[in-house]
Parts: C-alpha cells; structure tokens; sequence
C-alpha cells in the first residue's frame, strides 16, 4: 500500500491532536499539517495537495466556518478533489455527506478499527471516485439509511407557497421538476409545464430543499426523480416527458456522480 498525506482541519485543537494520534498510528498516513478555520483549510489543501483530508463540519466555533461548504469550493481550485473523510460527533450530516460525495463519514473520538475500514479502501479501483461505499451505508443501518427515507419523506411531502402580492400559490415539493436561477429570482419548473417565478436566490432553495433535491449547475437545482438520462459526454441531464435538457457544471459534476451511483444501488438492471 502506497503512502498518503494527510491534513486535519478541526476547530477544537484537542480533537485535532486525539485524531492525529489515531492517524498516526498507521505508517501509510503522513501527517502534513492541521487547520482551525475554514480559510486556513483552504490554504493548506492549495499549498500541500494532500491525499486526504480529515474534516469537521459541526464546529463548536461557529466562527471558523467549517461546513460541507468546503468541499464545493475545493472544487473551484483543484482538478483532483482529495478523498474527504469526516470527522465528527453527530450522525446528523452524514446523509448530507453522501451528496457532497465524502469517502468516509467517521464519529468522534476516531476509532482505530472504524479508520482502519478506511484505509483498506484506498487502494481499490472503485474508490477513484469519491463515494461512501455501500458498506459505509450499511454500517448506519437503522440511522443513516432512516436517515435518508425520512428526509426523502420531508422533501417529497413538502409544499412550497410562492406568494407575491396577496397572490398565495401552494406547490407540492414532488411536483418539482427543476428549479432555475433568473438573477435574484428563481423559476420553478412543475412537470405540467407550468413556470412559476419566486423571489429568492437559488441557494436558498438549496437550503431548504432536501433529498431528492440536488444542485448540478450554478444555475439549476434538478429533483433527481425526474431525470430520465443523463449524458456524461455532452454534460447534459434530460427531464422525463419533456425535451428539456439541463446542463450540469464541472463543480457540481460529483452531484451528478452521486445520482448516477444512487440509480445503480436502486432496483436496477443495466443493459
């Protein structure tokens, strides 16, 4: 197994020396450097291009803007991504972490044996791209995978008001086919055709809109269960019962990676 560097980026100096010990303790990982703030991070990842980093996402320090966020702006600077493990105290995010493509999703105090299934991974072929692995998945068994149908249930169950001007529009969230960014608007887009304009930003509908809600461009946010193809030559998603084709970016293209991957572990039959 080949060497890999590695850098720590956590709010709490005490957790970053408890992680670091446990790191340590394999001769294949070569500690770099640590960080406490989300720009700190971001520095010392453009700096020393390491292999892996270890990151808190629920900081107490609320000041250190540490956040999946992150990950995203990783993308901005670098051609290769490095493999994201994180490392916190609550399962809460870890759904959350599946969308942003992290390799591991780990609970503090770091446990030898939990980074130990980690590292074992890193060599094989099918982790090039940055996806928990089913066998991540299933260790949250009973809370992650719960986790995951509650949230879709939220999503899916959820009805949206676009009101403007005494005018109260209801909007059911499954009835969402993609949402498009029109300056400091959004257009709604329902699979019956029909457009509705909402004055909030993109990103706030990014916020609130969960599983199976995904963004793919810096313009689109795309429902998942309305693609009917995607082509990964042109950069396109199609939308089922329509010529619509949305293209997708490449700092959102691990979105798209990650629905690709969710269709293939669904009841599914590739020919």
């Amino acid at each position: 197994m080949k060497n890999y560097l590695y850098i720590i980026i956590d709010d709490n100096q005490e957790s970053v020396l408890k992680t670091k010990e446990v790191a340590d303790s394999f001769s294949e990982l070569i500690f770099v450097a640590s960080a406490n703030t989300y720009k700190q991070g971001l520095n010392l990842v453009l700096e020393h291009n390491p292999n892996l980093i270890f990151l808190e996402i629920d900081p107490e320090d609320k000041t250190s803007n540490l956040s999946l966020v992150f990950i995203n702006e990783l993308y901005h600077y670098l051609r290769i991504v490095p493999k994201i493990i994180i490392t916190t105290t609550k399962k809460d995010f870890a759904f959350d972490a599946i969308k942003y493509g992290v390799m591991d999703y780990l609970l503090k105090p770091l446990k030898r044996t939990d980074l130990l299934k980690t590292i074992l991974k890193l060599d094989l072929p099918n982790h090039e791209v940055n996806l928990i692995s089913n066998e991540t998945v299933t260790d949250f068994k009973g809370t992650l995978k719960g986790d995951a149908i509650e949230l879709q249930k939220i999503s899916q169950g959820l009805m949206l008001c676009v009101k403007s001007y005494g005018d109260y529009r209801y909007i059911q969230a499954k009835d969402i086919t993609y949402i498009q960014a029109d300056n400091n608007s959004t257009d709604i887009y329902l699979n019956t055709g029909e457009m509705i304009t909402a004055f909030k930003t993109l990103k706030y509908f990014e916020a609130i809109l969960l599983h199976p809600f995904i963004r793919i461009h810096n313009s689109y946010i795309i429902n998942r269960n309305h693609i009917a193809r995607i082509h990964t030559g042109n950069s396109v998603c199609y939308i089922k019962n329509s010529t619509k084709k949305l293209p997708f970016s490449k700092t959102y293209k691990r979105n798209v990676e990650i629905i690709i991957a969710e269709f293939a572990n669904g009841n599914y039959i590739e020919v």
